[in-house]
């Protein structure tokens, strides 16, 4: 049984990963290094900026500390407020679908972005109402594959389940768009359902379900998966 819904933010809600790698690529460039769009992805996409940062620098041999790390992710975090206020997008399918999900079901957001991000976007594309609990970069220790970010927002959203009836992670849902999501929702126990906005289908095969768009997903398609 489909108790509990929680989805990916940027590549899932917010088609904003081309503005990422625009920002990443600005401030790696500043360091004298690149990012290809094809490596970005194919290696880095399902990582925070956390971990992206730390795999280019290591990748091209070079040393990065805890205090400079804080720094690129600071810098990178201002660029993108200032690009995301003039080109916020959302994906087809997500202004009908996710209060039509709220309004039977419990959502929450779980993203390797940064909580002011998801905030500010969520909050212009008019949906913040609709999610119980976002779990962002700052909350975890471990970004995806990990199943870390998914496990404590199930956490979260038990805190509003009935007592006597907690939510189950056999009863959950993860909507993504990457591999390293997939892995971390079925390491956390989880059912994932995949969409085709960032990767082909045939790089999503271990979701348990593949779609095109929201679009194409309804309430009784959901509920399918668990049956």
């Amino acid at each position: 049984m489909l108790r509990a819904i929680i989805f990916d933010f940027n590549g899932i809600l917010v088609d904003d990963e081309p503005i990422h790698l625009e920002m990443f690529r600005k401030v790696l460039q500043e360091e004298g290094l690149s990012l290809s769009e094809k490596d970005y992805y194919g290696r880095y996409l399902g990582m925070d900026d956390r971990g992206c940062f730390k795999a280019v620098f290591k990748e091209h041999g070079r040393a990065l500390d805890e205090a400079s790390l804080a720094k690129l992710i600071q810098r990178k975090a201002s660029y993108y407020r200032a690009s995301i206020v003039e080109r916020t997008v959302v994906f087809p399918g997500v202004k009908k679908l996710v209060p039509e999900l709220s309004a039977r079901l419990p959502l929450a957001v779980a993203s390797g972005a940064l909580r002011d991000e998801i905030e500010l976007i969520l909050q212009r594309a008019t949906l913040r109402s609709y999610f119980q609990v976002i779990v962002s970069a700052e909350d975890v220790s471990e970004g995806k594959p990990h199943p870390e970010i998914f496990t404590k927002a199930l956490a979260g959203l038990n805190r509003t389940a009935p007592k006597d009836k907690p939510i189950r992670s056999s009863e959950c849902l993860v909507v993504e768009d990457s591999r390293e999501g997939i892995l971390a929702a079925h390491r956390a126990g989880i059912k994932c359902l995949a969409v085709t906005n960032s990767h082909p289908a045939g790089a999503l095969r271990r979701a348990d379900a593949v779609v095109n768009s929201l679009e194409e997903v309804t309430i009784s398609f959901l509920e399918s998966l668990f049956k």
